[in-house]
């Protein structure tokens, strides 16, 4: 058998700057003051590497991290991360055995889930820690406002359960118009005058957007998400400070195939491209197996050289062809290929083939897929 040290990788690449991530961490804490922040790392930290954004984050001080659900963070655990991690979406009783067993922070907002992990943390001797998630308008998961009270004087009826936080959420301070974002924290702020004789430690609401515009919103905690990665919420975002954020991924490939095709040709499946012209055309490795969505197919360019180039024809799983006759004699088999990022005087930001799909930048970068590498550049913090 070849050995393993043989191979170099994969040729499609998510380059990770890790002095940006320290300083867009900077620039929230500053926003923040003194207040913990949490950072978000679930959905494999937005497609970024949770493990290589835990252990960054770890090394500055941060040790509590948001996860989706018990599987990312016993992940997380088993591969050595020793932290704090609150779970944010809801869980099932099946699951709150490995909950207490993990140490993990659940938001709860069920008596059932109540109750089994009580049941769970007598039985392995423990005592768990949750967050009562409180429904103040986002409309997903959480108990009503005139429901707290109960609910936690329910919970005062396990001794192993701690109450430790209690949590809300924002589904629109990512917008210009504020109106019912702050309706939701004068909400909030009375449920945490309510729960304070109960000795709750934690009361957190803030995300991303409302780090950047909602200062009355951080209370306890703050939980950024999008923002530490350099992205911005959205586009409404008021607070200046957005502009300095800094992204902390680039994506790139490089060139596999180059070929001079005459008019007419049609490419790649389908061919839903035809040349107009002789066209000397590139392929890449990269495709929607690597997270390049196959709707985005002839609307987005590449950088090579320097230069936009347009993708052409279907993007297929792990290949798609690029369009580089501007470039004849002055571009190579290996050459670098830019699907975001810069390259010289341009750039391609998720941003754009967010637009281009008609998405989010949030979706455009948790969608790279595992197969992509994620290559570390390690530079002097900011």
């Amino acid at each position: 058998m070849p050995s393993a040290d043989l191979y170099t990788g994969r040729l499609t690449q998510a380059v990770l700057y890790l002095d940006h991530l320290s300083h867009n961490m900077h620039l929230l804490q500053q926003q923040v003051g003194e207040r913990p922040l949490w950072p978000c790392i679930k959905a494999d930290a937005y497609g970024h590497g949770a493990e290589i954004v835990a252990r960054h984050l770890m090394q500055r001080g941060y040790n509590t991290f948001g996860v989706a659900d018990i599987a990312e963070a016993v992940a997380l655990i088993d591969a050595g991360i020793d932290a704090r991690f609150v779970i944010f979406s809801a869980t099932l009783p099946e699951h709150s055995e490995a909950l207490v067993a993990f140490d993990c922070e659940p938001a709860v907002c069920t008596l059932e889930m109540v109750e089994a992990l009580a049941r769970d943390a007598e039985k392995l001797d423990k005592r768990v820690s949750i967050h009562i998630k409180v429904d103040t308008g986002m409309g997903r998961i959480g108990i009503y406002p005139d429901q707290v009270q109960a609910f936690i004087e329910h919970c005062h009826h396990y001794p192993s359960i701690h109450v430790r936080g209690i949590m809300s959420h924002f589904p629109r301070a990512d917008e210009a118009d504020k109106t019912f974002s702050y309706k939701q924290i004068e909400t909030f702020k009375c449920i945490a005058e309510m729960v304070r004789p109960h000795g709750i430690d934690v009361r957190h609401m803030a995300n991303s957007a409302a780090i950047l515009d909602l200062p009355d919103s951080y209370f306890d905690a703050a939980r950024p998400g999008i923002a530490i990665y350099g992205l911005r919420p959205s586009r409404a975002i008021q607070n200046p400070q957005v502009n300095e954020l800094r992204p902390v991924l680039e994506w790139k490939t490089r060139i596999t195939f180059l070929k001079e095709v005459p008019a007419g040709t049609g490419l790649s499946y389908g061919h839903i491209f035809e040349t107009q012209r002789p066209s000397l055309v590139a392929t890449v490795p990269v495709g929607y197996g690597d997270g390049l969505s196959r709707n985005l197919s002839n609307k987005v360019d590449f950088l090579v050289a320097g230069l936009r180039c347009p993708q052409v024809g279907s993007i297929t799983m792990d290949m798609c062809l690029v369009d580089v006759s501007a470039l004849r004699g002055r571009v190579e088999l290996g050459d670098e290929v830019v699907i975001i990022g810069a390259q010289q005087e341009e750039e391609i930001t998720a941003d754009e083939l967010a637009d281009k799909l008609g998405t989010i930048n949030y979706e455009i970068v948790t969608a790279i897929s595992h197969r992509v590498s994620r290559i570390v550049i390690q530079a002097q913090d900011t």
